[in-house]
């Protein structure tokens, strides 16, 4: 029987789907930042897959005051790592949008104690 065997270029291609590494990434978000603050909405994340790689766009909510820059940074390289490790995809590009900022402030007033 091994000699039935097909070589590896011959068999075809694995192809995986976009919302898959999408949620690998929203995920690896999630990890990186160890949670989602108070009140807050989980990451999420839209991707463009071409061929090997992938182009990553996440959309997380943070706490304030902190360090943002950090927070991003750690983001990013979570999800190149989980995307290159699960997947074995490249990712040249992560886009880290903050679309929100949460602090102790902002939840009272959100529960209607600010004077």
């Amino acid at each position: 029987m091994a000699g039935d065997r097909v070589a590896a270029a011959q068999r075809g291609a694995t192809t995986i789907a976009d919302r898959v590494v999408a949620k690998i990434a929203a995920r690896a978000a999630r990890e990186a930042l160890d949670g989602v603050p108070e009140g807050g909405a989980a990451p999420h994340a839209f991707v463009t897959v071409r061929q090997d790689s992938s182009r990553v766009r996440v959309g997380v909510e943070l706490e304030y005051p902190s360090d943002l820059g950090a927070q991003c940074g750690a983001v990013r390289r979570q999800v190149v790592h989980r995307v290159r490790t699960l997947v074995g995809m490249e990712v040249p590009e992560v886009d880290v949008r903050v679309e929100r900022l949460h602090s102790d402030r902002s939840r009272v007033a959100a529960q209607g104690r600010i004077r």
